[in-house]
C-alpha cells in the first residue's frame, strides 16, 4: 500500500503517513491514538471549566469513566447499525474498532443519557452538567477527527479546490471511490490517485470555531444548558453540510437518506427552538 497524502494546491506532499506503530509485535493505530487524545484533552478542559465555575472537578472526572466508555460502546452501535452490511457475516469484526468505524453522533446520544443518569444519582444539575462537559466535547472532537486522516477516511467527493486531498487508490477503500473520483483519476508511476473534500479536515476546522465561540459566549449563558443547545445547533448546522459532502455516509435502511445529515437537520431545529423559548420564558418573568 502506498502511504503518501498531498494537498497538490497548497504545496504540501507527505511521502510517508503510516496508520499504526508497533510496538513489541503489537500494532497500535493512530486512530484510537488520537481518540484517546481527544479524550483525555476533553476530560481536562471540563474539569477547569468545573473548576472556574466553583463546581466540584471530581465529578466530571468521575462522569468521565462512565461517559467514555457508554459514548464509545453508542458511537459503535451507531457505525454498526447504520452499516449493517459489512458486519453481518463478519460478527466478531464489531469488537474492532481499531481500524475506524465510530460515528460522533452516537456516541453524545450516549453520553447525554449517561450525564442524565449520572446527574440523577449524584442529586446534581444535569444541564449545568452538559454545559460545562460540552466544552470538553467540542475539543475532543476536534482533535479526534485527525483519526480520520491517518485511516485515509471520512474523505467528500472529489475537488480541485484549494484543500483538495491527493490519495492513493490502494490506500482507501473501493466503496469510498465515486464514478467522478474515478473520472478525474490520475495515474503517476503506475499508482492510481483519487482527489477529494478532507472533510475530516472541514469538520475539525468547524469544531475548532465552535470552541472558540462557546468559551466567548458561556459567561453570557441566560439559562443552564444554554452552551449545550448552541453546540447542538452549530455542530448540526456544520455536520449538515460536511454530511453531504462525504462518501462514505451511513443511510437510513429502505429510504437511502444520509442518517447523520438528517438528524443533524433535526437538531438544529429542535436547539433553536429551545433556545427561543427559553429566552423568550426569561424575557417574559423578567
Amino acid at each position: 500500500m502506498h502511504r503518501t497524502i498531498d494537498f497538490p494546491n497548497i504545496g504540501i506532499h507527505l511521502k510517508s503517513v503510516g496508520d499504526h506503530i508497533t510496538v513489541f509485535g503489537f500494532d497500535i493505530a493512530y486512530y484510537g491514538m488520537i481518540i484517546g487524545l481527544g479524550i483525555l484533552v476533553g476530560i481536562l478542559i471540563a474539569a477547569l471549566e468545573a473548576k472556574r465555575t466553583k463546581q466540584n472537578p471530581e465529578d466530571y472526572y468521575d462522569l468521565a469513566i462512565y461517559a467514555v466508555i457508554f459514548a464509545i460502546i453508542g458511537a459503535r452501535i451507531y457505525y454498526v447499525i447504520f452499516s449493517w452490511d459489512m458486519y453481518k457475516d463478519h460478527l466478531l469484526s464489531i469488537f474492532n474498532i481499531r481500524q475506524g468505524g465510530l460515528a460522533i453522533y452516537g456516541g453524545v446520544i450516549a453520553a447525554v443519557i449517561t450525564v442524565f443518569v449520572f446527574a440523577n444519582k449524584k442529586h446534581l444539575s444535569a444541564p449545568v452538567l452538559l454545559d460545562t462537559a460540552v466544552l470538553g466535547l467540542v475539543a475532543g472532537q476536534m482533535i479526534g477527527r485527525w483519526g480520520n486522516f491517518f485511516n485515509r477516511e471520512a474523505f467528500g467527493e472529489y475537488t480541485d479546490g484549494i484543500l483538495a486531498m491527493r490519495l492513493p487508490v490502494d490506500a482507501v477503500r473501493g466503496s469510498d471511490i465515486t464514478e467522478l473520483m474515478r473520472k478525474h483519476m490520475e495515474t503517476e508511476d503506475g499508482v492510481s490517485y483519487i482527489q477529494a473534500h478532507p472533510t475530516f479536515l472541514y469538520e475539525s476546522l468547524w469544531c475548532l470555531l465552535i470552541l472558540i465561540l462557546l468559551l466567548l459566549y458561556r459567561k453570557h449563558k441566560k439559562f443552564n444548558g444554554e452552551i449545550f443547545l448552541i453546540y447542538l445547533a452549530g455542530y448540526g448546522f456544520g455536520r449538515f453540510w460536511i454530511e453531504r459532502l462525504r462518501t462514505d455516509q451511513l443511510l437510513l435502511p429502505g429510504i437511502g437518506l444520509p442518517v447523520s445529515q438528517l438528524l443533524a437537520g433535526v437538531l438544529v431545529v429542535a436547539s433553536v427552538l429551545l433556545i427561543l423559548y427559553h429566552w423568550h420564558k426569561e424575557r417574559y418573568f423578567d
